[in-house]
């Protein structure tokens, strides 16, 4: 143990199962599934019509100041409001921490523009019926917002938190697809082990729900989600056939565990170790896993741990069929017959946000000594050969959980977290 060592105080998350750690919580016990038929545009058009969508959120209740809210996305209004909610969750004021050692590193996608910004642009470039681009810079702009462009830049989630939060020390944005909260996460620890600062606001944030995203990303990877909503997605389930897009923001008060005791912040979580790595992803060869197992390997090397000592995998659990397999067959080769959460049988994919948020299920099951169960898990596959918990609850047994996410273009991420 030691002083350097980065330490979890707070906890921020709005998701489609729940906004605040309270009520995402009940939703996990009550196995409250938030996935639903798609509000935010018409979906009639696209392959899958179900999506992990927040539908109680106000901006107005989170944002201050108000007028900020002209320049935010979707994205960057979750993301602020789960660093405030974690902010005061930690107790953290601002006597506490010099401004300059307190940071904020967030993960986030890109930000795909609103359709409705876009409308009177494209059509003043239309002549008969098709889209001249030489008329763009005299027919377009001045049909669109002076400062449009700041609402869809990814690294001003980060901007907004950290000149609201008073944070003045180092400030980053991680784009990397489904692994970019971890990522920032795990740049967080270590900005923070080399003595640069004491505090970092991490986690990562993402609407999917723009139908360009929609689309563009979900294509070849949706489920047709026929069916009672809710019953999708199926991570390593037999019956599994696809994805489903979401939205959503999680983000944790990281502190040196020095920093935090001499303020007498409660330790909710000490993040043991982080490994990041990489497998070209080729046309021509399939993905074999190598990163997984490279990160598994590390992440339990440098947290000085063996397999029998962690409790839960906390699974990318993405339910695309090959997916699934590679992640499994990893698992079950360097860990046995762990058990294993799949956090997005909750609410689908979340994009960068997804890491953060997913966890937050582990984050509270070692605060609560509970392991949630997963949704949607009734045939086993052979080829999934991973003991997924699934129908109740478990009894946590053990005191450290293991984290994994990865990305379509060949990133994996692991990431420890322990009770001590």
């Amino acid at each position: 143990m030691s002083d350097r060592d980065v330490v979890i105080t707070g906890v921020g998350v709005v998701s489609p199962i729940g906004i605040g750690c309270d009520t995402y919580w009940e939703s996990m016990l009550e196995q409250r599934s938030g996935v639903r038929e798609l509000q935010a545009f018409d979906p009639s058009t696209s392959r899958c019509k179900i999506a992990g969508e927040i539908l109680n959120f106000e901006p107005k209740k989170y944002i201050r100041p108000r007028k900020s809210l002209k320049v935010m996305s979707r994205d960057i209004q979750l993301g602020f409001a789960a660093a405030d909610l974690a902010v005061t969750d930690s107790g953290l004021t601002p006597e506490q921490i010099d401004p300059e050692k307190k940071g904020v590193i967030f993960g986030t996608d890109l930000i795909y523009t609103d359709v409705d910004a876009l409308h009177d642009a494209y059509r003043n470039c239309l002549v008969d019926g098709e889209f001249d681009f030489s008329l763009w810079g005299t027919h377009a702009l001045a049909n669109m917002h002076p400062l449009w462009l700041l609402k869809y830049l990814p690294n001003m989630a980060a901007c907004h938190i950290g000149i609201f939060q008073d944070a003045r020390g180092p400030n980053n944005s991680i784009t990397v697809g489904d692994t970019s909260s971890l990522q920032a996460i795990s740049e967080a620890v270590h900005v923070i082990q080399r003595g640069k600062i004491d505090v970092v606001i991490s986690g990562g944030t993402s609407s999917q729900l723009n139908p360009t995203v929609y689309d563009f990303r979900g294509r070849g990877r949706f489920t047709h989600g026929d069916g009672d909503p809710t019953t999708f997605p199926r991570p390593f389930d037999r019956e599994r056939d696809g994805t489903l897009h979401g939205e959503g923001a999680a983000s944790f008060v990281l502190e040196s565990r020095e920093h935090a005791l001499s303020r007498g912040a409660t330790v909710l979580a000490h993040i043991a170790s982080c490994s990041s790595c990489f497998e070209p992803i080729k046309p021509d060869t399939p993905p074999r896993g190598t990163a997984i197992r490279m990160g598994i390997k590390a992440a339990l090397e440098k947290a000085g741990l063996q397999p029998s000592d962690i409790d839960h995998v906390n699974a990318h659990g993405i339910a695309t069929v090959e997916g699934d397999r590679i992640e499994a067959e990893a698992i079950a080769e360097l860990l046995g017959e762990i058990p294993v959460i799949a956090p997005k049988s909750y609410f689908g994919n979340l994009g960068a946000g997804g890491g953060a948020v997913e966890m937050v299920a582990s984050v509270l099951a070692l605060k609560k000594g509970v392991v949630p169960a997963s949704l949607n898990y009734k045939h086993p596959d052979p080829e999934c050969p991973v003991n997924v918990i699934h129908n109740e609850t478990r009894l946590l047994d053990k005191k450290a959980a293991l984290l994994l996410n990865q990305g379509r273009e060949g990133q994996a991420v692991a990431a420890i977290i322990t009770t001590n």
